[in-house]
């Protein structure tokens, strides 16, 4: 018996009802597989990233002799000199009598950091009255100490890195109380190191802050201005189209090659200095634009063109419609294109490791014309680092990195908001 026409569709809605729910379904499970990877990923950076953040110190009791300092009085010229190494192994094997043996005594002491005797310094420079007294002092304990406390090994056992007498002592020094964690502020405070409980992003952190200060300062008005000047002034003819075919195809050029670019003609021919924030702006400045030109004129071209014809028929001209009308209107989308510019400028690496910024560089620049690295560089290079406590570092830089992006883009969305304007 043949269906009527009726019942046909009806088999047909039932058909196109169900593939759209297996559609639906097979949707919603992308989405929820793609947010349980972005969840996976973040939890496996913060649950890595989370011993970075605290530093096992201990209180030693240090006796500033004059004879082991090598000083004759209390003279601040003479103490920024003094012998502090000596002071700190003497005070050492001072607090520990029982150990004996020159290799014992060498174990000792690579169980304190080697940033403790610049912490006695600088507190004997700050208070000379100690001279001649024993002071407790707090100083950091070796990366290896403070990774074999953090990885909550029963004490007195040995684990990777750490002997078993070491494991006695540590042992001894926390029933003791004289080993303490504490919130590791010189991660923010300092810059890189090769120790890597002394190693800090403050200086990778401002070299970032300063070249993507310079990319936005040289990108957005000049992408912009090409933008406009392309959508509403250009003459349609070859010219222009082949600028704008050159264009689209920059935004598809692999980064390295704009670091080649930088590396032969801004520092070779132009004699820019290396390894500067200065010259990683101008770099990736050249990388950012073609997205913010791409990205500008989309948004200025969705501008309706009653707009522009009313401001005409006042009397405006093509200037006044184009800074006037225009522009405004077109400015939530070229901030957004700028964000997107701006975030791919932020994850660089390979551009920046041409001109030079991958160097080892412990201080913080002042300017921009300082040497300096960046964030993305700083997370490569300690990921290279052998040492088990760079693993942290590096995973806790991570997050800084992805907290500065969120910072930024925070303040683009409000900057969007308010130049926003509906019609």
């Amino acid at each position: 018996m043949s269906q009527t026409t009726t019942e046909k569709v009806i088999h047909s809605l039932k058909k196109r009802h169900r593939k759209e729910k297996v559609f639906k379904a097979g949707g919603f499970l992308a989405v929820l597989f793609g947010f349980f990877l972005v969840f996976a990923l973040i939890s496996d950076i913060v649950i890595k990233a989370t011993p970075a953040f605290s530093q096992h110190w201990i209180k030693l009791e240090i006796d500033y002799r004059s004879d082991w300092l090598d000083v004759e009085g209390i003279n601040v010229s003479e103490l920024e000199s003094a012998n502090y190494r000596g002071v700190l192994k003497k005070s050492l094997y001072q607090m520990m009598p029982e150990v004996s043996g020159r290799r014992d005594k060498r174990g000792l002491s690579k169980l304190v950091s080697t940033s403790a005797e610049f912490t006695i310094r600088d507190y004997l420079i700050a208070n000379p009255e100690w001279v001649e007294k024993k002071v407790d002092v707090w100083v950091k304990l070796d990366d290896d100490v403070d990774t074999y406390l953090k990885d909550e090994v029963p004490l007195g056992e040995p684990g990777p890195r750490v002997t078993e007498k070491s494991a006695q002592w540590i042992k001894q020094w926390v029933e003791s109380g004289l080993i303490e964690s504490r919130f590791n502020v010189d991660f923010f405070t300092q810059g890189d190191s090769r120790e890597p409980e002394s190693a800090g992003v403050k200086g990778a952190l401002t070299g970032t802050l300063y070249t993507m200060l310079v990319t936005l300062l040289l990108s957005f008005p000049l992408g912009v201005a090409a933008a406009l000047y392309l959508e509403e002034f250009a003459p349609r003819n070859r010219f222009t189209d082949f600028i704008e075919v050159n264009i689209n195809n920059l935004a598809a050029v692999p980064s390295i090659v704009f670091g080649l670019l930088g590396l032969a003609v801004i520092i070779n021919v132009f004699g820019m200095p290396r390894s500067t924030p200065l010259v990683g702006g101008v770099v990736l400045t050249l990388m950012t634009l073609p997205t913010i030109i791409i990205a500008s004129r989309a948004s200025i071209k969705a501008v309706p063109p009653s707009i522009r014809e009313a401001a005409m028929g006042l009397g405006a001209s093509r200037m006044q419609v184009a800074f006037g009308h225009v522009l405004p209107l077109a400015m939530p989308g070229i901030i957004t294109g700028t964000i997107i510019g701006m975030a791919q400028a932020l994850g660089e690496t390979a551009p920046l490791l041409m001109i030079g910024m991958v160097a080892f560089i412990v201080d913080v620049p002042g300017s921009v014309t300082d040497a300096a690295t960046v964030m993305p560089v700083q997370i490569y290079l300690w990921a290279d680092s052998p040492e088990r406590a760079f693993v942290a570092k590096t995973s806790a830089a991570i997050l800084v990195l992805l907290g500065f992006l969120l910072v930024m883009n925070s303040i683009a969305a409000f900057m969007r908001k308010k130049f926003e304007k509906r019609w």
